[in-house]
């Protein structure tokens, strides 16, 4: 044998003994007598054991357990892979990437302070005749991973115990509320039946009790949004944080894979066979349709997240159980626009709705109040939308600089002439028994002369309805008086 050729297994080998220590995967391989052969810097600084510790030992598994227990690599090189349940449950798996070798993860609670999880790959070696020689593993630390599994994996949990319970209270308050509204409608036509001649007086006292009953159902279902959507917010709050993180991780994942492609060609010199497995590997799984791909999906969920968040603040908005009932400032785009978006379970399926705002200014109002007028205007506009899909027009304006006006358009069927001079009576409806109370509009009308204005009405039967209403900007220092 020729000097040069002697040397190449030399050469061959250096090689591979450089690109083990300075391969970033924490990598050792044992020989058939279990003696360790590779232990690389990235195995110390994982696992805390030096190279002069473990090189030349068969004592290796004291790196990971306090005491003696076979590893992927001992049971490949003894040929007692089928055991792995025994020692690993159901915690393994063929690799799919590499023929003949194992992957799983496991829990290792003596590695740093509280422990670590691992993720290790096994690869049995063999030589030019194919006989097995010895076996190679790699770990990786995925404690972060876990970490971050197991907290979503809770938030999950609780949220979806907060909405049952939320869902639960919310049933129980309808049906309360409707054997209630079932009891005054009983109550309300005994009286008639017995007493003709107090019917105007029962009309009145029916009409204070009911709207206190509607007031007390808003605030209650208001207060019960309320708390739904705090629950909500506070993991929408740390699963944006963490995905924010991720992004970042991503990132930097992207960039390591880009430095492991640059140095191909180095490794393509150096082992031939591993960078032609490299290159395998990456094609198989399309890693440049990856990198278009994952970056399109953490920009999808994070738009996704960013909506619960508005959706959530909305709801927050809407209900105002904080609100103490004083006049204030506000901005009627914003109380508008978090109105729709409350209604729009109720309205995205039976009508477009569009929005023509105007310049206006901010007004002196009671908030929650114009909201709930706005909801009962739309609300109305698509139940008088038939069977086709409509459109609701929402606009804005200012004729004078001490008044604005807000206007709720439909396209329905419109309001027959001798029906529109009581649509603001109480209990007046012409919806089917069941489907209404007929104290929507009323309690609008009241809301509106609360804050002294006025609601003006154009209907044509099936072309249908134009409902605008006029409010001043500042209130005077006595609010307008409600109708007796």
């Amino acid at each position: 044998m020729s000097a040069t050729s002697a040397s190449a297994p030399v050469h061959s080998e250096v090689a591979l003994s450089e690109f083990f220590d300075g391969h970033p995967v924490a990598t050792f391989a044992i020989d058939a007598r279990h003696v360790v052969t590779h232990w690389n810097r990235a195995c110390e600084h994982l696992l805390g054991w030096s190279k002069a510790e473990m090189i030349g030992t068969d004592q290796h598994w004291q790196a990971f357990y306090p005491r003696p227990r076979p590893l992927l690599a001992d049971l490949i090189v003894t040929g007692q892979i089928d055991q792995l349940g025994l020692h690993y449950g159901d915690k393994f798996r063929p690799c799919a990437l590499i023929p003949g070798a194992y992957e799983a993860e496991d829990f290792f609670p003596n590695l740093g302070a509280g422990g670590h999880w691992l993720h290790f790959t096994a690869a049995p070696l063999r030589d030019s005749r194919g006989r097995l020689v010895g076996a190679i593993e790699t770990l990786r630390d995925v404690t972060e991973r876990r970490v971050a599994e197991n907290a979503l994996r809770r938030a999950y949990d609780n949220l979806e115990h907060v909405v049952h319970k939320r869902t639960a209270q919310l049933a129980e308050m309808n049906e309360q509320l409707q054997d209630d509204i079932r009891q005054r409608l009983l109550a309300e036509a005994e009286l008639r039946n017995r007493n003709l001649e107090l019917t105007a007086l029962n009309d009145q006292l029916s009409r204070a009790q009911q709207q206190l009953v509607q007031s007390d159902k808003l605030a209650s279902i208001g207060q019960l949004a309320a708390g739904v959507a705090h629950e909500i917010n506070n993991p929408v709050g740390y699963i944006f944080s963490n995905f924010s993180t991720l992004q970042g991780y991503l990132a930097q994942l992207f960039e390591m894979l880009d430095a492991y492609q640059r140095a191909e060609p180095a490794l393509e010199a150096a082992a031939p066979a591993v960078a032609a497995a490299l290159r395998a590997r990456r094609e198989q799984i399309d890693l440049d349709y990856l990198r278009e791909d994952v970056p399109a999906l953490m920009v999808e969920s994070r738009e996704g997240i960013v909506r619960v968040r508005h959706i959530v603040q909305d709801l927050k908005d809407f209900s105002r159980v904080d609100a103490n009932q004083e006049w204030v400032w506000a901005n009627l785009h914003r109380g508008i626009d978090s109105t729709l978006n409350i209604v729009s379970n109720e309205v995205k399926y039976k009508a477009e709705v569009v929005k023509e705002y105007g310049a206006i200014p901010d007004i002196q109002c009671l908030p929650l109040q114009i909201n709930q007028v706005v909801m009962n205007l739309v609300v109305n506009a698509a139940h008088a939308i038939g069977a086709e899909r409509g459109r609701i027009t929402l606009r804005t304006g200012s004729a004078r600089e001490d008044e604005v006006w807000l206007e709720v358009e439909d396209n329905g069927s419109g309001i027959p002439p001798d029906t529109l001079a009581r649509i603001f009576d109480p209990f007046f409806t012409t919806k089917a028994v069941g489907q209404g109370t007929g104290l929507g509009l009323s309690l609008a009308y009241g809301i509106v002369r609360k804050h002294g204005g006025r609601i003006e009405v154009d209907s044509t039967p099936g072309a249908g309805s134009r409902f605008r209403v006029h409010l001043p900007v500042r209130q005077s220092d006595t609010p307008a008086p409600e109708d007796a």
